[in-house]
């Protein structure tokens, strides 16, 4: 039996049977409406080729840039937050929690991961925004601080790749208390002599701006990040002024010497590599 949807006269000839629905998120359009195939922006470290728009991405993306062959072991995966205050909003963060897990196979807002970097090995700590905004609480806190720890005992330099919206407000004065806690392992690990590479990424912002993100050996950022403390419209109500153009933007804080540098996500590998050796005075890898 033919189809009754055959448009021969516009040279459609596909029964609406055989139509079939483009599979989800087989393209990817940029905020500044440009569109490329979901598998070139895999290839091109999923930065829009046309605009160069650096689209946010994970621990997974981040380890398959930065970890020779993607071979690396990580560190503390089982490790899971609880809720020790029983905080309740909207719902119980026990179910926020549950919820963030499903959604994202993720045991929290941080993976930590021991592997080799051009030859060499590194300790990588990164956050995913895909969970409950890359809050920091007690086990990013706990990881984070694990991680530090390990670089320190086996004498590899660290690299933290930040994407955070802030302290968990679910785990209040707990939350708080990871800035000083990875700040205070930041100091021993800088005692050691050891390398810490803090690479700010889109957006990073509050508890994490103010501790661990800024503290780097060498601070650098992929174009167009987010980085501040708190969020732009909260500075302009709080100062009753209109802000310079860019501001908060990671080419703005370059400006003003917040950054050491920024670095197209194509060449985080290289140009983190190299600011190691250069920090340990050793020869500077290719």
């Amino acid at each position: 039996m033919s189809s009754w949807f055959k448009r021969k006269e516009k040279g459609i000839q596909t029964a609406t049977e055989e139509k079939k629905d483009t599979p989800k998120g087989l393209w990817y359009k940029s905020p500044t409406g440009k569109i490329v195939e979901s598998e070139d922006l895999a290839k091109n470290f999923y930065v829009s080729p046309e605009d160069d728009y650096h689209v946010r991405i994970g621990s997974k993306e981040y380890f398959e840039i930065l970890f020779d062959d993607n071979k690396f072991k990580e560190l503390d995966a089982k490790l899971s937050s609880k809720d020790p205050l029983r905080f309740v909003d909207t719902k119980k963060y026990s179910e926020r929690l549950k919820a963030a897990e499903q959604k994202t196979k993720l045991k929290d807002a941080v993976r930590t991961a021991v592997g080799k970097s051009q030859g060499k090995e590194l300790v990588i700590a990164c956050m995913d925004f895909s969970f409950i905004g890359g809050s920091m609480g007690s086990v990013v806190g706990e990881k984070i601080s694990r991680a530090i720890d390990h670089a320190k005992k086996k004498k590899v330099p660290f690299v933290m790749i930040s994407k955070s919206g802030g302290a968990r407000m679910m785990e209040a004065a707990l939350s708080l208390m990871q800035l000083a806690k990875t700040s205070a392992k930041l100091a021993q690990l800088a005692d050691a002599k050891i390398p810490y590479i803090s690479l700010c990424t889109d957006p990073t912002t509050g508890g994490t701006t103010a501790s661990y993100a800024m503290l780097g050996d060498i601070n650098i950022a992929e174009p167009g990040a987010l980085i501040g403390f708190a969020g732009p419209r909260v500075v302009k109500d709080t100062v009753g002024k209109d802000l310079p153009e860019g501001f908060q933007t990671s080419e703005f804080l370059k400006e003003h010497g917040f950054l050491d540098f920024i670095s197209h996500r194509r060449d985080l590998k290289k140009k983190i590599n190299q600011y190691i050796d250069l920090i340990m005075n050793q020869p500077m890898r290719s």
